[in-house]
């Protein structure tokens, strides 16, 4: 039995939230996290992996083009080692260049006005960073195909 995969695109604000189906073929957005503590942080996202009956968590890493880390990467990973520690299913790490660019792309054409793309950006990336990594995994797993 699959379990869904949830995704976050990690802000110092705001979180982007995106969750998959059961069968792991889509990622959707699911909603947008405003930040309060590191504490109420992790216990918001240990409901939603317990509410959605997730079986792993996938976290956006900024790095920049050229591959290098910076400071958001650092404070990425730094959350990232929370969630490791407090959730009890596995958190993995998925390149998220451009996700955010994409988003915002996304939005402008689909005419969504600048004030309510500020609040939308961060889960539609973290919806697209979900997808990018699904699609990995089917195609990793051989199952890249899936019109059966």
């Amino acid at each position: 039995m699959s379990s869904r995969i949830l995704a976050l695109d990690f802000g110092t604000k705001r979180i982007g939230v995106a969750l998959s189906d059961e069968l792991r073929w889509i990622g959707q957005p699911l909603e947008t996290y405003h930040r309060r503590s590191l504490v109420a942080d992790v216990a918001h996202f240990k409901t939603l992996v317990s509410r959605h009956e997730v079986g792993e968590v996938v976290v956006g890493m900024p790095v920049h083009l050229d591959g290098r880390v910076g400071p958001e990467a650092e404070q990425t990973q730094a959350f990232v080692d929370v969630l490791e520690r407090d959730l009890p299913v596995p958190v993995v790490t998925w390149d998220e260049r451009l996700t955010t660019k994409a988003a915002e792309q996304l939005l402008i054409g689909a005419d969504v006005s600048r004030r309510k793309r500020k609040e939308r950006v961060v889960r539609v990336a973290a919806a697209i960073l979900l997808q990018s990594y699904l699609d990995h995994l089917s195609v990793a797993s051989g199952t890249g195909s899936r019109d059966s």
